[in-house]
């Protein structure tokens, strides 16, 4: 129930209508690149707030038992920036970059301590089964959100509001009510594990007896005086033998790469289509068309990862992506934008769930969830290279077309990163 509150975070206000408010309402007057300069460098400095917080964040949280304690911080901070987005006026386009930027970390920050949680809610069999549901549920309450605030700025008058702008604005309070009620569940019914039962590969394994491949122990840090000092200590250890393991190290880089891709292509969509001179109201619809397009097609993604492997699975995904950009600089007709939009919900899901099934294979057993500390990192690490990479080619050619072609860089080099990975049995990954 989490992911279908947060979703609609993620659609109505990341993708939807920050970057339309951005151009005609936030930014008016301002040169369409200028505006796109401005919203990616907001989407980049948020990103980087948010890695290089949150390895610390995540090693103290663990360290106190205290996930939900920090999720619910994290959750308040953004659903209360989201809101104050609403009362952002024409013009006031630094104040909404702070606003938006403080709920962008809000909600990423949020997401690593909700991951975390899934070895509290599931068993190593079932935490499969339980991911995926997330990922459909946050699809489709996600885009049913969406859906009712694309009629809000397309049928004003039915809900009493005088323009699209106006209701634009109202929509972020909806999401702000929308996160709230539904997160009420994970907070009322979620029990949190003790440190000591969630790390090792099953509780009846003493803490003290898990080692790494190399065969030296995991050190348990105190916590009893100092969360901080105990969450450091424990990143820095895991840190150092996350180096030893080469596949898993490699499968990060590249990760870190074509993930940043692909948040950017989310983020940066609409703002790109509006560069070009489509109108907003249909940019919103094929945004909306890839929520529902997504649900299924993560299902065949799992499938294909399952008869063909998770690598081969991602490597069709980039392909994918790297078409979209291609076919996204010569764009000319709005069944185009919508051409593409589809594409984009056939691979999205499915470039996420195998790049984390991929990654549980390459990562030692007993230090699993150490291990995806980092890749939740690393996650939170994207979109930043690709809006500021998007912004500057814009601002600096005064050409848009070119910053969606630059974008192919990140996904050649993630997938060069990973074609280097080989997939192997966990005892020896």
């Amino acid at each position: 129930m989490y992911d279908w509150a947060n979703s609609a975070f993620a659609t109505t206000v990341m993708a939807g209508f920050v970057p339309v408010l951005f151009k005609g309402y936030w930014g008016a007057g301002v040169d369409v690149s200028d505006s796109s300069f401005r919203l990616g460098l907001t989407n980049s400095i948020a990103s980087l707030v948010v890695a290089l917080i949150a390895p610390a964040l995540g090693a103290i949280a663990d360290a106190g038992d205290n996930r939900k304690r920090f999720l619910l911080v994290c959750t308040t901070v953004s659903v209360l920036a989201t809101a104050m987005l609403a009362a952002v006026g024409r013009g006031a386009w630094l104040t909404a970059s702070i606003t938006f930027g403080i709920g962008v970390v809000g909600f990423s920050a949020a997401m690593i301590f909700y991951d975390a949680l899934l070895m509290d809610v599931s068993t190593p069999e079932t935490s499969d089964r339980v991911s995926a549901r997330g990922f459909a549920l946050g699809y489709l309450g996600g885009g049913l959100l969406f859906l009712v605030n694309v009629v809000m700025t397309q049928k004003p008058s039915w809900f009493g509001l005088p323009d699209a702008t106006m209701a634009a604005r109202v929509s972020f309070l909806t999401v702000a009510v929308w996160w709230s009620v539904f997160s009420i569940p994970l907070f009322r019914r979620v029990r949190e594990r003790t440190a000591a039962r969630s790390q090792g590969p099953s509780p009846s394994i003493p803490p003290d007896s898990l080692r790494f491949a190399d065969g030296s122990p995991v050190r348990r840090h105190p916590r009893a005086r100092s969360n901080l000092r105990a969450g450091i200590a424990q990143l820095l250890d895991t840190f150092h033998h996350l180096r030893r393991h080469r596949n898993a190290f490699l499968f990060l880089l590249g990760y870190w790469f074509y993930i940043d891709g692909v948040s950017t292509i989310v983020r940066m969509a609409v703002d790109y289509g509006i560069s070009l001179g489509f109108p907003s109201s249909a940019l919103i619809g094929a945004l909306l068309l890839t929520q529902f397009v997504g649900f299924p097609a993560s299902i065949l993604f799992g499938r294909i990862g399952e008869r063909f492997g998770a690598r081969t699975g991602i490597f069709i995904s980039i392909g994918v992506y790297v078409g979209i950009c291609l076919w996204g600089y010569r764009l000319a007709h709005i069944w185009e934008f919508y051409a593409l939009a589809t594409a984009i919900g056939l691979v999205q899901g499915g470039i996420n769930s195998l790049s984390r099934s991929l990654f549980s294979r390459l990562t030692p057993h007993a230090q699993s969830a150490q291990f995806f500390g980092y890749f939740n990192t690393v996650g939170r690490f994207s979109a930043v290279l690709g809006p500021a990479l998007m912004g500057w080619v814009s601002l600096g050619t005064h050409n848009p077309r070119l910053s969606m072609l630059a974008l192919t860089l990140l996904f050649v080099i993630g997938a060069m990163f990973l074609a280097r990975v080989r997939e192997r049995p966990l005892s020896s990954a």
